[in-house]
């Protein structure tokens, strides 16, 4: 090692090189934050050799990012309870919830447009409000709290919409969410400015800090003056009204919502959200991680759609990347503890 002169005159070693190049760049931590991204380039390679003639096509890109808004809100109100050390099994429901009753208040009672629709975000988040309420002031365990939410809510938008798909709403709705913007409908852009907001809430301001404080260890947060109790019931109100606006965006994308098949939201959502933490921040929730994760994820199930694998792929390869994101995020995070 070369040696340089100190302010006293003595030799004193010189500063080491970074250790990846000139300049410093930290090669290990960007591929932990990026592999994903890394991964979902070569999985679009391979599909683009495997089916030259139809996955490089720009439909089929415009039907990963176009087809996936309602899964952005409900990840995203996901994400807003794990961030606190909770879960909700209801966001789901919540958001079936929400798509149900627009069409049937609008259609069925007859009742101005724009007030179904703040009416069925509103139920959406009255169910966060029950769920937090139970939890947080009466102590019931979540699971059992948005299991039996989720239950609930799936059986009353079974009975106001009397077990049918309600439809018929007016095409103008549809511009609500399906209006393009530079070649994307604008729902898609909806979903990455919610990203962004919330990206920044938890970054840069101290509600962010105090919610990420809460969900790492609670006790300590408590002691250190942090409103533990409101941050959590908050957060539960913050992710159902989450999943009751893209509710409302799915009903608006398709003109009616069939409420049976509001369950099949929730793994997908879960295994966005898990995913999510290997990408931009490891170890956290964060995200832009998620939206990355369900882009990914997209990308992966039409490709394997296209070439043949229908009806079960979906189910199976949702499956397997939770059980994965989990022990993934799993392992990030002793990591992360142990440094």
């Amino acid at each position: 090692m070369s040696q340089t002169k100190s302010p006293s005159g003595v030799a004193a070693p010189a500063r080491p090189r970074a250790a990846d190049g000139a300049d410093g760049l930290d090669w290990q931590r960007f591929t932990s934050r990026y592999a994903i991204v890394g991964i979902w380039i070569l999985m679009c390679g391979l599909y683009a050799a495997l089916m030259p003639g139809a996955f490089l096509q720009g439909s089929t890109f415009r039907s990963v990012f176009a087809s996936q808004q309602a899964l952005v809100f409900l990840a995203l109100a996901a994400m807003m309870t794990f961030v606190v050390g909770e879960f909700d099994l209801s966001i789901a429901s919540a958001l079936g919830l929400s798509a149900t009753l627009v069409p049937v208040l609008a259609i069925l009672h007859g009742w101005n447009l724009g007030l179904a629709c703040v009416v069925a975000v509103l139920a959406a988040a009255l169910g966060g409000l029950v769920n937090g309420f139970l939890v947080v002031r009466i102590g019931v365990p979540a699971l059992i709290v948005t299991l039996g939410s989720s239950t609930l809510m799936l059986g009353i938008a079974s009975l106001v919409s009397h077990q049918t798909t309600v439809s018929g709403l007016s095409p103008g709705f549809a511009d609500v969410a399906l209006y393009e913007v530079a070649g994307l409908p604008v729902s898609f852009f909806y979903g990455l400015a919610l990203a962004l907001a919330i990206g920044y809430v938890l970054t840069f301001t101290p509600l962010g800090r105090h919610m990420t404080f809460v969900g790492a260890n609670r006790e300590v947060a408590r002691l250190a003056g942090v409103a533990v109790d409101r941050i959590r019931l908050g957060a539960f109100v913050v992710g159902s009204t989450l999943a009751g606006v893209g509710g409302v965006l799915l009903v608006a994308s398709v003109g009616g919502y069939d409420s049976t098949v509001s369950p099949t939201y929730l793994l997908p959502a879960f295994a966005a959200t898990f995913l999510g933490t290997a990408v931009v921040r490891p170890g956290r929730f964060n995200p832009i991680g998620t939206l990355v994760a369900i882009y990914f994820l997209a990308t992966g199930i039409l490709g394997l759609q296209m070439l043949g694998y229908t009806g079960w792929i979906e189910n199976v390869f949702y499956g397997t990347a939770l059980i994965i994101a989990v022990s993934v995020a799993t392992i990030v995070r002793r990591r992360t503890a142990s440094t």
